[in-house]
């Protein structure tokens, strides 16, 4: 691959909108208001924040929330879908096992298609690929007109089975071309070629959805970089913990639906492996959400069933996309703290985000939020926020906790505490959602914690789940982007093909291996990969003859034969133990073939650190701080970068740096180890 010298990756979040640069080996930092009018606008401020030459710049990787935005506050464009006769309410139909089978309010998710906007089609392909009934071609053309007439220019075509035969979605998009070519067409096939009418569908519409939203925000972001002189190559982070070019982007962005958190999660293994843990829990708290992941033997989790806004008590919408497995709440910086009708504290989802912010960014905000009460606790230092680029209006915190505080007849200060105890047990809970709940023992595990939020209360949640240490890493503030600067090109091809697995079937599994590589080396081929830099990795969804639910597990590399399916079986079957406390004697299924194919980028190298010294050099302060049930202490601020290498520090202690503070509680110890991360244990 190409040698970079220069290397820029943007996350855009809620609040801010985070920048590393590498330049010749070097990190250049940046941290900018995100402009939700315009998000290209954050992206260039941060970029002019350090006065970064772009016509130097050779990648530009890209992290945004513009696809999951238009998706949760339904701003996208209206869609019409094209589908088979027969099965236009797929959308209403969903799913019988819906999450809360005892609530007898229960209302299933609202489609994004409403019944009026879909088209039935008179076609038919069986599950094996054959043809029942022909495209009524006519029927196509009349649909299309209707579609135009409407003012639709967003059109979603998901037909029966085309996951087998694609040729009459194929010839679809070439008749609605000739009645209305200036329309957006999604084939289903093209983003996934497995069964689940109802997945599938909704996938597809949900791309159709964004698509002409995403279109113009990466054209416009293009077209702004290249104004300030940048020619390289850009690309945006998927939801798969890989990379694709913008114009892959364009085609399928709902693959960027959690664009920006993935970064986080691959940078936490990442740092795992640096440090030989290769269980870690993932921590990342920005100022508008929170999200956390379990990384298990150095493996990102993914999964290829993601639901959208789902909960315990909603089933959301169904992605048939490989997405890093993330638990998302709205936890932030800027969650806003509310009474609700019982009389309780509350804390987000709803965010009081980069316009206007929370009250102590002093634009008009007067709600009480999670940055003010840490403010108010003397938690955050009003003078070093973003490293002294903003100050923190005190007052105006105090302001907006008044209200909170006389509902309950306390203090500003207790107000304050009852908020912060709130929202760590909200976090506490998505961290076990993603451990304790799924088998996994904390103890076993490290935390890394990051987000311009995320080391306030790490060590708070990293002692109450009870894992081995807490780690905040280098540039915890930016960590989603510097993540995204150690992804590879990464693309997932899938098959149906539902089969017994044994010796007899082993020649069928491995001509959809063979058809599976032959098309990644051809989508790669189109963007100039090299053959040669290709890392295939092959897999299978198996499952027990009879049962619904599929394990993946991998094929490895050579020949597929029977001794190679014999040793994929046994590997199931302890996946399958594992993952559902049991295994059987049954025969096996394949359901899906899976490859994944990758092409590795130039990656920033961390360079370890060796500084001498005592920590008392370090101080820049000494600052009473609210540890609520622990008392008010005199802790020690310390200036990150001027800390010592492997030299125990006792708290109570705060951390501070340009992006980000960090808490060390009085019966805790910090380290920094050579890589200069941060241990709290």
């Amino acid at each position: 691959m190409t040698e970079y010298t220069t290397r820029v990756a943007v996350d855009i979040g809620g609040t801010f909108t985070d920048l590393v640069a590498v330049r010749d080996g070097g990190l250049t930092l940046a941290k900018a208001s995100t402009t939700p009018s315009n998000f290209a606008g954050g992206v260039l401020d941060a970029v002019e924040k350090r006065d970064l030459p772009l016509a130097s710049v050779d990648q530009f990787v890209h992290g945004t929330t513009v696809v999951i935005n238009a998706i949760t506050e339904r701003t996208g464009e209206e869609t019409a879908l094209l589908t088979t006769e027969g099965f236009r309410d797929v959308l209403d139909v969903t799913r019988a096992n819906r999450p809360d089978m005892f609530n007898y309010q229960y209302e299933k998710p609202e489609p994004f298609i409403p019944r009026r906007h879909r088209w039935e089609v008179p076609e038919r392909v069986d599950q094996a690929g054959e043809t029942v009934e022909p495209l009524d071609e006519d029927a196509v053309r009349d649909a299309a007109r209707d579609i135009r007439d409407a003012g639709f220019d967003t059109i979603a075509v998901s037909y029966l089975h085309s996951y087998e035969n694609p040729d009459h979605e194929r010839r679809t998009r070439e008749l609605v071309a000739e009645v209305h070519p200036d329309a957006y067409v999604t084939l289903s096939h093209e983003l996934t070629k497995e069964y689940r009418e109802y997945e599938r569908t909704n996938t597809t519409v949900l791309n159709s959805y964004v698509r002409p939203i995403a279109d113009e925000y990466l054209d416009t972001l293009a077209g702004r970089l290249g104004d300030r002189g940048f020619d390289g190559n850009t690309y945006a982070m998927k939801s798969n913990a890989g990379t694709a070019s913008f114009d892959e982007a364009r085609r399928r962005p709902v693959e960027m639906v959690e664009s920006g958190p993935v970064g986080g999660v691959y940078g936490a293994a990442h740092v795992g492996r640096q440090l030989h843990e290769p269980d870690v829990v993932s921590f990342d708290m920005g100022g508008t959400t929170a999200k956390t992941s379990v990384v298990q033997d150095g493996e990102v989790t993914i999964d290829t069933d993601y639901w959208l806004e789902s909960s315990p008590r909603d089933e959301g919408y169904p992605l048939k996309i490989p997405v890093v497995d993330i638990v998302e709440i709205g936890a932030g910086g800027g969650s806003i703290a509310w009474v609700d009708k019982g009389g309780s504290i509350n804390v987000g989802p709803k965010s009081s985000g980069a316009d206007p912010g929370p009250a102590c960014y002093g634009r008009g905000g007067t709600e009480p939020t999670v940055t003010d009460a840490n403010l108010l606790t003397g938690r955050l230092n009003p003078d070093y926020f973003l490293g002294g680029d903003m100050s923190l209006d005190v007052d105006a915190a105090e302001s907006a906790l008044e209200p909170l505080a006389d509902t309950f007849g306390t203090s500003v200060r207790e107000a304050a505490h009852g908020v912060l105890r709130v929202v760590n047990s909200n976090m506490a809970n998505a961290l076990k959602q993603v451990s304790i709940r799924r088998g996994h023992d904390p103890r076993d595990f490290v935390m890394v914690a990051s987000g311009g939020a995320g080391p306030l209360h790490a060590a708070t949640l990293g002692r109450e789940l009870g894992v081995k240490e807490t780690v905040v890493p280098r540039a915890p503030g930016q960590f989603s982007a510097w993540g995204m600067l150690m992804t590879d090109l990464r693309k997932d091809f899938a098959r149906t093909h539902v089969r017994p697995f044994d010796a007899a079937h082993a020649g069928d599994v491995a001509d959809i291996v063979d058809e599976l590589e032959a098309e990644a080396r051809d989508a790669y081929a189109a963007e100039e990969v090299d053959e040669d830099d290709l890392v295939l990795e092959r897999s299978v969804d198996l499952r027990y003859a009879g049962q619904e639910h599929t394990v993946n597990t991998p094929l490895g590399d050579g020949p597929i034969d029977a001794s190679r399916v014999a040793g994929t079986v046994e590997r199931f079957h302890e996946r399958h133990e594992r993952t559902y406390n049991f295994r059987l004697d049954d025969p096996c299924e394949v359901v899906n073939v899976r490859l994944t194919a990758s092409a590795p980028m130039p990656k920033p190298t961390v360079e370890s650190l060796a500084t001498d010294g005592e920590p008392a050099d370090a101080v820049k302060a000494t600052r009473a701080v609210d540890f609520a049930t622990e008392g008010v202490h005199d802790a020690r601020v310390y200036e990150r970068d001027a800390l010592p290498t492997k030299t125990p520090i006792d708290g109570p202690a705060v951390v501070e740096e340009p992006a980000c503070t960090t808490l060390v509680h009085p019966d805790q110890t910090l380290t920094v180890d050579s890589f200069g991360h941060l241990h709290i244990s």
